[in-house]
């Protein structure tokens, strides 16, 4: 494999499935070699290092939870010493949870907000010196629709995702300087494998509130990301790129 990504060096978290998944086959079709992520399902992670390698990438697995900081820490260093530090970082892990506010407990309340928006905070703060060392690099973090369209009896999961765009905006301004983007991508309805806690989409974001009247893939997630990641992307920082088939119009 080659491309323009030839020698970067790609970190995505929760890249065992669905989006991340599409994301790392993406970036490693362009020649980046891509650290796959994941929590707890090895199994899963070392499934898309083989689809890599089979593609003639290169790939390597790290399991380690996002929120934990020890663990995003010694992920960044075990990176560090085996492929010299980190180019592109994605920030995909999150968790969904479905719960009426009123029912909402402040432990589930916590684990949303821990693992997309801490550890997207985690991450950055320790891959951002990898990418100073090597002259740049970019931060893409995974947002989503339910931020704007207020998804029903999910405040968690919206604040997270907000917060998660502010904080790319706060970081864009900061580490521009060291040649380093930051950007969000917002998904709106995509075609993945949920969880029975993520429950059912709600009507005005199934196909019928869909402009394109679809549903989107995971791979048409990973080509903006692969933009924003990319020299391609060179002039965008500190934006949201909203990838929904007009399920959302500013």
């Amino acid at each position: 494999m080659a491309g323009s990504l030839d020698g970067k060096v790609a970190l995505v978290t929760g890249a065992g499935k669905n989006i991340g998944r599409a994301i790392a086959l993406r970036l490693a079709r362009d020649g980046a070699t891509v650290v796959v992520n994941g929590r707890a399902d090895r199994a899963a992670v070392d499934g898309v290092v083989a689809e890599i390698a089979a593609l003639g990438g290169r790939a390597i697995a790290r399991m380690a939870d996002v929120a934990d900081a020890e663990a995003v820490a010694r992920m960044a260093d075990s990176v560090a010493a085996e492929l010299g530090g980190v180019d592109i970082a994605v920030c995909n892990a999150g968790l969904r949870r479905q719960t009426p506010f009123l029912e909402m407990g402040f432990a589930e309340w916590r684990e949303i907000l821990s693992v997309a928006l801490d550890g997207a905070f985690l991450l950055a703060r320790a891959v951002a010196p990898q990418m100073v060392a090597r002259g740049g690099g970019a931060v893409v973090a995974l947002s989503g629709i339910s931020t704007h369209l207020g998804t029903p009896q999910r405040a968690h999961v919206s604040a997270s995702k907000a917060g998660l765009e502010g904080l790319m905006r706060a970081l864009a301004v900061e580490l521009a300087p060291h040649g380093i983007r930051c950007n969000c991508v917002a998904p709106g309805t995509i075609d993945t494998q949920r969880g029975a806690s993520a429950g059912a989409l709600p009507r005005q974001l199934l196909g019928s509130g869909i402009p394109l009247a679809r549903k989107g893939q995971p791979e048409e997630i990973a080509e903006v990301v692969r933009l924003l990641a990319g020299p391609e992307g060179g002039y965008v920082t500190g934006q949201t790129i909203h990838v929904n088939g007009g399920a959302f119009l500013t």
